[in-house]
């Protein structure tokens, strides 16, 4: 189907003799026409970019969208702008299907198309852009019709992730029968699941995901999204996440702060995880990840009523597998890692669950109030202290160490450390206060 997007667009830049790009709707590249001539002044970066990094930057996106290309029925022109890098103007065609925009395609015009007429209040547009926007008609139709594929994938997905243990191996055998018709997918082929937190929800006409490599199939799913805990299922449907009424097992796992993106990846060899960390990187970028309202899912920050700040996007990558009944197991180890990654930035934004440390234990623990003992450091007012503590025991209580990470004298260093145990009661000359007081600073990142 690619090869269908590259023909169509290759098509446009013929009719109107300007090099095209078609992006989707959330800028990522799908394919492009060539630029002909060989005079690099004229060559825009942006589009140099888009190319090379198969992306548009969070930058250049918000100059186009403040031209209204995401509500636009008939082509647009968009001005230079050379403080945003977009030293050549553009013709935007919207890419649409049944009134939904699905993406874009972009001409760069050297000053040949500055009189072309692009139609609209009344006036018909250049024989040229209407043969373009024609094109454009049956790319958004391709686009569609992926849309939906992908939409039937994921649903797949989504019913295997939340499903029972007792209804697993049914719903991985319609996911596997879905797989091996619409790709190439092999029973017995490795997987993995990467989780994206959080993922924004708020848009329900999604384009779909940008065709990457190893991209089988991707969800979102609620708060803490899983059979076996975190609000998953009918729970976080419900409202009822690690609420009284949810089942013993869904109260063992804290939910997380937003809706999250399942996105499974075939993987060239078992254990063999760059085709993952690729998809995740890629998805960072989207503007759907770490993006969106705060507390749209309804989430909460510490109990304290207020919504929940969406902030920076991680991703977590769980183990490989070829069981496709395994793949619940898998996700709740990308989920882990991804929570982790978002509490922990030394190992972000990407990381795996076998390489969270003390997390992947933090992780399976409930959520309850902060243990009494800790519970006054963590007020806003200590936040210093706790930052204190925390270093201190990441450096196994090495003051020298400590204190040259802080960027303090050591006398200041253990001035702090004695606030830190008179304000808890803790000796941190005594080992199982140290395990205590970690733990508990590292469980309130989560």
């Amino acid at each position: 189907m690619r090869g269908d997007y590259q023909q169509l667009v290759d098509e446009i830049s013929a009719a109107l003799g300007a090099p095209a790009t078609l992006e989707d709707r959330d800028f990522g590249l799908i394919a492009f026409g060539a630029h002909e001539g060989d005079d690099d002044d004229v060559m825009d970066p942006v589009r140099t970019r888009s190319i090379l990094q198969r992306r548009s930057s969070a930058a250049v996106r918000a100059w186009f969208e403040a031209f209204g290309i995401a509500r636009a029925k008939t082509a647009l022109r968009i001005p230079p702008d050379p403080a945003a890098g977009v030293f050549r103007g553009r013709i935007c065609l919207p890419v649409r299907h049944r009134g939904i925009v699905h993406g874009y395609v972009w001409l760069l015009d050297d000053g040949h198309l500055t009189d072309l007429a692009l139609g609209g209040r009344g006036a018909p547009p250049d024989p040229r852009i209407a043969q373009a926007m024609e094109t454009a008609s049956r790319i958004g139709a391709l686009l569609a019709d992926e849309a939906r594929a992908g939409s039937e994938l994921g649903d797949l997905l989504r019913e295997l992730l939340e499903a029972p243990a007792a209804g697993r191996p049914a719903a991985a055998g319609a996911l596997r029968e879905a797989l091996r018709e619409g790709l190439r997918y092999s029973p017995g082929a490795p997987l993995t699941l990467v989780a994206v937190l959080p993922w924004d929800t708020s848009d329900t006409d999604t384009a779909p995901l940008p065709g990457l490599p190893g991209l089988l199939a991707a969800c979102a799913l609620p708060a803490g999204g899983g059979p076996d805990g975190g609000g998953g299922g009918d729970a976080a449907a419900n409202g009822t996440g690690n609420g009284a009424g949810a089942p013993a097992a869904d109260r063992s796992r804290p939910a997380a702060a937003a809706p999250v993106l399942a996105a499974l990846v075939r993987l060239r060899a078992a254990g063999a995880l760059a085709p993952a960390h690729a998809v995740a990187e890629q998805l960072l970028r989207s503007p759907r990840a770490g993006a969106g309202p705060a507390g749209a899912s309804g989430a909460r920050a510490g109990g304290s009523g207020q919504p929940a700040p969406l902030g920076p996007g991680a991703a977590g990558i769980g183990a490989g597998t070829a069981e496709l009944t395994a793949l619940p197991a898998t996700w709740r180890e990308a989920l882990d890692a991804a929570r982790a990654a978002r509490a922990e930035p030394r190992l972000g934004p990407v990381t795996q669950w076998d390489a969270i440390g003390a997390y992947r234990l933090l992780t399976t623990l409930p959520d309850p109030a902060p243990d009494p003992v800790v519970g006054p450091l963590l007020a806003p007012a200590h936040a210093e202290l706790a930052r204190t503590a925390e270093v201190f025991l990441d450096c196994a209580g090495q003051a020298s160490r400590t204190a040259q990470l802080l960027g303090i004298h050591r006398q200041t260093l253990y001035y702090r450390l004695g606030r830190v145990e008179k304000l808890t009661g803790l000796d941190l000359d005594d080992g199982e206060h140290r395990l205590l007081l970690h733990m508990a600073l590292k469980a309130a990142r989560l």
